[in-house]
């Protein structure tokens, strides 16, 4: 028989369970307003997919350009760490040291990705041949070269399981800061995965995130810019753009100048230079092709890229050159880049969705290149769509939807030869150490070298 005074401590701790431990933030102390938000995210969520599924473009791009000049490139370099998106505070990777695709150096699944359909996330994160990531359920995960879980850290209760997690990171002063489509944004140690501290905004976060100067930049979903103290969360200041009435699953970028400057490109196609200090702007832009109130329901924008003096990145169906000074453009071009830019010499590299790698002039803005790399594929195959792309010495590294890897060469521009890697990919390419890091769908971690 249980003793009546084990009893009430028993009911007491169960009172307690179901309260907040985080007396000092309050992010779990509302229940019924915590209820509240978590049948909204579900509804949203379904909301997305739906809306995913019926959108198609009318501007996509079908041009094949013979190669018109030689294309002289850098040498490779090697990157020896991977501690954020796109590598680097400018999303300026270039060309990429890789000894190559032959060999699977690890090919592991480790988590529980649970969500139908492939969803883009942040980059995976290599520090010290350790990689950090994370599944749709919202856990992290700090696992070894081969595969050996360091630790892995997840901060969710269970009433948030029907949520499916699109979580960014970063690492700063051996810390990780992370932040999720939720409104959650958090910091843990690097070596131990202890929080930190954690606050609720209860807006998700809709771009990938730098951190700069002790201050960590985001872009929410209702485009608001926002820059917060790396040291607790709270917030230094905000500015706010025009909302969009439709949300999609596609992440806004952010990039910081040499100078400390913020590029920000929000989902109204909007994009700011901002001092980073103060939060005041310099310029902006509308890079919209329509004047309607609806023309950017369904935006997608690739990576910002600073290179040099200049801005690169493309918005809706368009690739944008401007002046980093004040914004001005130089030229536009009428494709798309899936991801990224790559600045490589006197020329650009972009990766359209449906296939077409085309080689841009920097200076000039011209196509001198363009060739459609799925025909290398199967014809049942090529219904597909691309991922992401990445260059690693002089070849370009691209993932297909529909699970393949492709390799062309970015002096020619040709598909070379393709090979099946399983599931498509989730996550942007990274390259360190010379091996290629691949995270597919179901949590699947591959890297080539």
């Amino acid at each position: 028989m249980i003793n009546k005074r084990i009893l009430i401590l028993l009911i007491l701790f169960t009172v307690l369970s179901s309260c907040s431990f985080d007396s000092k933030t309050g992010i779990w102390g509302d229940a019924a307003k915590e209820k509240k938000r978590i049948s909204e995210l579900e509804k949203e969520q379904q909301e997305i997919i739906k809306v995913e599924k019926i959108y198609t473009s009318d501007k996509t791009f079908y041009k094949e350009v013979a190669l018109s000049k030689n294309i002289v490139l850098p040498k490779p370099q090697n990157k020896s760490s991977w501690i954020m998106s796109n590598e680097n505070y400018q999303n300026d990777k270039g060309n990429i040291y890789l000894q190559g695709i032959n060999n699977i150096f690890l090919k592991k699944k480790i988590g529980k990705d649970k969500f139908s359909g492939s969803k883009k996330i942040t980059s995976l994160l290599v520090l010290r041949n350790n990689m950090i990531f994370s599944d749709d359920k919202g856990t992290i995960f700090h696992v070894n070269e081969r595969g050996g879980i360091i630790w892995k850290k997840n901060i969710y209760k269970k009433a948030y399981k029907k949520i499916y997690k699109n979580l960014v990171f970063s690492i700063y002063k051996d810390n990780i800061y992370v932040a999720d489509n939720i409104g959650f944004i958090y910091s843990i140690n690097l070596n131990d995965g202890q929080m930190l501290w954690i606050r609720n905004y209860e807006i998700g976060t809709k771009s990938n995130i730098k951190i700069f100067n002790n201050k960590i930049f985001l872009i929410n979903e209702d485009n608001k810019i926002l820059c917060l103290n790396t040291n607790d969360g709270s917030l230094i200041w905000s500015i706010l753009s025009i909302k969009s009435f439709i949300k999609t699953e596609n992440l806004l970028s952010l990039a910081i100048s040499k100078d400390g400057n913020l590029l920000a490109i929000t989902s109204a196609a909007d994009i700011y230079k901002i001092r980073g200090d103060t939060g005041d702007i310099f310029w902006s832009r509308n890079t919209a092709d329509s004047l309607y109130a609806d023309a950017t329901d369904f935006f997608v924008s690739s990576e910002i890229v600073i290179n040099d003096d200049k801005v690169i990145f493309s918005s809706g169906n368009n690739t944008f050159l401007l002046k980093l000074e004040n914004g001005e453009t130089l030229w536009k071009q009428e494709v798309s880049s899936v991801a990224a830019p790559i600045v490589s010499g006197e020329n650009i590299f972009i990766l359209s969705d449906n296939g077409y790698l085309v080689i841009i002039e920097k200076d000039t803005g011209e196509i001198i290149s363009s060739t459609n790399i799925l025909k290398i594929l199967k014809r049942k195959k090529q219904k597909t769509k691309i991922t992401g792309f990445i260059m690693g010495s002089n070849k370009i590294y691209s993932i297909t939807l529909n699970g393949f890897l492709i390799s062309s060469s970015a002096i020619s521009g040709k598909a070379e030869f393709y090979k099946k890697i399983g599931g498509p990919n989730i996550s942007p390419l990274a390259i360190n150490n010379g091996k290629l890091y691949i995270l597919t769908d179901k949590s699947k971690i591959l890297v080539l070298n």
